[in-house]
């Protein structure tokens, strides 16, 4: 098996090549970043041909056909017969970065990033075989089963505090949810049998994992992030923004610190997960409704989403849309060809070079809308064509919804949509369905493709699971995604089905005959690669 790249969704990559039992996973950002971790480890892998131990499927109990396993090297991913440990880790330079506050943290993002890394491999057949199962049933009439990796007790998982960490943080789960009969469980016999599944690893949000270490006063690489994501007290002599995305142009001077740091929802100037959970339920009324007391949106211009897209070598992002008379900044990943080696104390950073996302030749938002809602394609669905103004109230409007934002989608930092993401009770849709219809953290959105080039079906699937994906990840307590297009949109009906969507029902709008489609978190499995 040839190396391969790994890239994270704060824009580091990672090179991952075989070696003997495994794989070794090397950080090829260290003089990039201004602080990336971690430089190095490496995992113990096999995968069991037939598997003997008992799967659950569709609620009932474990059912699994028993035969003799076989175990062998890893090649590809199996449906359960996979299973890995961390056989050794190389930790930076104590001289040049101070150790992590939380080891137990360190190995969480190594995990998570090997799992990153797993379930981007081809997927394996899905469907089983069970106790009962008619010989003659044919391939795709056979139940499926989730994709899961086991979690070796051994290397250096066998500390004995290490795995119960790591299944409190939400990162590997076990079926055996009983305390167990062992009164003092020194050798961890009730964490033998624990794994990670694809379904859940896609539920967890990179933000709670992907952090950086700080490095030593006299450390030859840039501590100092230019976009922290925290607030913290304002300083004489220097002045950071508060947001990790900024509006328009950033002054360039002594004030502005020329470093590269990860970007986008990443941004951390204390070197910190950025994730924070979900405030208390608070309730009010919008327009006689009932509905909990929302979070803020993010700010206008700042990027709250960025995942790379293997199958278009791209990053997918989505920001919120600006009413700035300039181009917002993209402060995201791309996947241009900078070099990935920038000397120390150079002055040469990724921000300093040219690139397509740098470039401020792009319009602005307001510019962007008046083009693409005065397109005939566009203008059939959304019917808001008309003179700049027209579209400028319409973002103005947006922006100051309570129950929706207005979000621009990029390619590699390229706008190329144009999105409002809403809750559903407040929404006018949460008008015509009754309470069984949606919960108080449902959401939908609206859509529209204005650049030609980012058409086509494969890419509308990706955007879609996309979004779907940041509305499981932005609440836990999201458990359905709806869309309500015109009736005789059936290209983009179709779309929506081809990523999990189903037709429930159709609903007479004043204005429009919808379709009312429906995703549900329990029937969602992973995003479009």
């Amino acid at each position: 098996m040839a190396p391969s790249t790994v890239h994270l969704p704060n824009g580091q990559t990672l090179t991952v090549s075989p070696v003997f039992g495994g794989f070794q996973f090397k950080s090829n950002d260290l003089n990039v970043h201004n602080s990336a971790f971690p430089p190095g480890w490496t995992i113990f892998i096999e995968s069991k041909d037939d598997v003997d131990d008992d799967v659950a499927v569709d609620g009932h109990d474990s059912h699994h056909v028993k035969e003799k396993s076989h175990v062998r090297r890893f090649r590809n991913p199996t449906l359960h017969g996979d299973n890995f440990f961390f056989s050794s880790i190389s930790s930076p330079s104590n001289i040049d970065f101070k150790p992590a506050t939380s080891p137990t943290r360190q190995i969480a993002m190594m995990l998570w990033a090997t799992l990153w890394w797993y379930f981007h491999q081809p997927k394996p057949n899905p469907h089983i075989t069970t106790k009962g199962l008619n010989e003659h049933t044919p391939e795709d009439g056979k139940p499926k089963g989730d994709w899961r990796i086991g979690i070796k007790r051994d290397g250096i998982f066998k500390g004995r505090h290490l795995l119960p960490k790591l299944e409190r943080m939400g990162i590997i789960t076990s079926e055996e949810s009983c305390v167990g009969e062992s009164i003092d469980d020194k050798h961890g016999e009730g964490w033998t049998r624990m794994f990670a599944s694809e379904r859940g690893f896609w539920f967890i949000d990179p933000r709670i994992f992907l952090f950086t270490l700080s490095p030593t006063t006299h450390s030859p690489f840039p501590g100092t992030s230019p976009y922290p994501s925290r607030p913290s007290s304002p300083n004489r002599d220097t002045f950071q923004p508060s947001r990790p995305d900024s509006v328009g142009e950033i002054p360039q001077g002594p004030m502005t610190p020329q470093t590269q740091s990860p970007s986008g929802p990443f941004a951390s100037g204390s070197h910190l997960p950025t994730y924070y959970p979900p405030p208390p339920t608070l309730f009010t009324f919008t327009n006689n409704i009932r509905h909990p007391i929302r979070q803020k949106p993010p700010a206008q211009g700042e990027t709250f989403y960025t995942r790379y897209v293997p199958s278009v070598g791209q990053f997918l992002s989505f920001r919120v849309a600006s009413l700035s008379p300039k181009a917002p900044l993209h402060r995201g990943p791309v996947s241009d060809s900078t070099p990935s080696f920038l000397p120390p104390g150079s002055g040469v950073t990724q921000d300093s070079l040219p690139s397509i996302a740098s470039m401020t030749i792009n319009p602005s938002d307001t510019d962007l809308l008046h083009v693409w809602m005065n397109d005939p394609r566009v203008d059939a669905l959304f019917a808001m064509a008309g003179p700049r103004q027209v579209q400028e109230k319409m973002l103005r409007d947006a922006l100051n919804d309570k129950h929706s934002f207005p979000v621009i989608g990029c390619w590699d930092g390229k706008p190329f949509g144009f999105f409002e993401i809403y809750w559903v009770k407040e929404d006018r849709l949460g008008r015509y369905l009754s309470s069984h219809d949606y919960g108080n953290w449902d959401r939908g959105f609206h859509a529209l493709v204005g650049e030609q080039e980012f058409r086509g079906p494969h890419r509308v699937k990706l955007w879609i699971s996309a979004l779907v994906h940041y509305c499981w990840l932005a609440d836990s307590r999201t458990e359905r995604v709806l869309v309500e297009p015109r009736i005789d949109h059936l290209k983009f009906i179709n779309y929506l089905q081809d990523v999990g969507f189903y037709k429930e029902r159709e609903i007479a709008f004043p204005h429009k005959q919808a379709a009312l489609m429906k995703i549900r978190r329990e029937g969602w499995e992973a995003p479009a690669l």
